[in-house]
């Protein structure tokens, strides 16, 4: 069946399709932002602002707002455990138990529970992680970003691509070190407006007002604050966030590779810059652990053997080492960042 006739799309018309893929980013950052929209998709602010909400409720959008950079703005990470089958529920509940989870997927794999620790301090990161070792009795395997090569999962879903980003070219690339103390350099009022907007921003005519009388500032500095925190890439970007997999990108496959330590950065940028390669960073080797890799390259798609095509096309074409697939078989918790103070205590 083509993605074009998935139901999914009944009812959508050019000007929600134009709201799908082109503003995934970059909404404009001013008092009354469906105003610039509407004036630039042609309609009035009324119907703008009903079409996202519209989308939002039919689950093509999972929220609107800013997508947050955890590795930026605190200490984030990567982890997993090795759940036995007869308590693999049980473990999950105790993981997704922590606020500071955003993301938890069961991937096909020795080590089957995948998931991303988010706080604002190492400090807090590593005590979780403590805890969830002693909760569930599994060490834990804790990957935590060392190089960001691309990572975004902003991607044109109006189409009948088979794997993510099929029409476009290249993408954009840079090495980019992640310290695992990073702590943002946020003042009070990032602090509070990144813990107000976590969760999205409230859908109204009047979005950036309604944040500033959340935390008792000043409409002028909380816009302010957002086009700083965005150019110092605390905020990756503004827009619809949408749900890949009610829009057909059902299948990724998060594949590693041992790659030579002194081809790292080369090889990194050049397969991050494959328009297919929807993420691609640099973790730590823990051999200790029996894990050997420090190249993690992630790809979606509609098609799960265009998504295998792929991968062994980056195997045979650009990365000839050895690797491993870990394809997502359960998405056990997918949220954005959550952190409950980014300043003061510590978390």
């Amino acid at each position: 069946m083509s993605a074009l006739s998935d139901d999914w799309r009944d009812g959508l018309d050019e000007v929600d399709a134009a709201l799908i893929d082109g503003y995934q980013s970059g909404f404009p950052v001013e008092e009354r932002p469906f105003r610039v929209v509407a004036s630039e998709l042609g309609i009035d602010e009324d119907d703008a602002l009903a079409r996202v909400r519209r989308l939002r409720d039919a689950g093509i959008f999972r929220r609107f707002g800013p997508v947050l950079n955890p590795p930026v703005i605190g200490s984030s990470t990567l982890a997993a455990v090795s759940a036995p089958d007869d308590r693999f529920d049980d473990i999950a509940e105790i993981i997704n138990g922590y606020q500071q989870v955003n993301h938890n997927y069961r991937r096909d794999h020795e080590w089957n529970m995948w998931f991303v620790v988010t706080a604002g301090s190492r400090e807090t990161r590593d005590r979780i992680l403590s805890e969830i070792e002693e909760k569930t009795g599994c060490e834990v395997l804790n990957l935590p970003m060392l190089t960001d090569y691309y990572i975004d999962l902003e991607f044109p879903i109006m189409n009948d691509d088979r794997f993510a980003r099929e029409s476009l070219d290249e993408t954009a690339v840079s090495a980019t070190r992640i310290s695992e103390n990073a702590t943002g350099d946020l003042t009070d009022l990032d602090a509070r407006l990144l813990v107000e907007i976590q969760g999205g921003f409230p859908l109204s005519k009047t979005p950036y007002r309604d944040v500033a009388e959340a935390i008792d500032a000043d409409i002028d500095a909380v816009v302010s604050a957002i086009e700083r925190l965005l150019a110092d890439g605390c905020i990756k970007r503004i827009g619809c966030v949408v749900n890949h997999i009610v829009t057909g990108f059902r299948n990724n496959c998060m594949v590693v590779w041992n790659v030579p330590d002194d081809e790292l950065d080369d090889r990194g940028e050049e397969v991050g810059s494959l328009p297919y390669v929807t993420l691609c960073y640099h973790r730590p080797r823990r051999p200790d652990q029996d894990w050997p890799y420090n190249l993690f390259t992630m790809i979606h798609g509609r098609d799960a053997d265009a998504v295998d095509e792929k991968i062994d096309e980056l195997a045979g074409d650009y990365l000839p080492f050895e690797h491993e697939r870990l394809y997502s078989t359960d998405k056990l918790k997918q949220t954005g960042a959550q952190y409950e103070e980014l300043v003061g205590s510590g978390n």
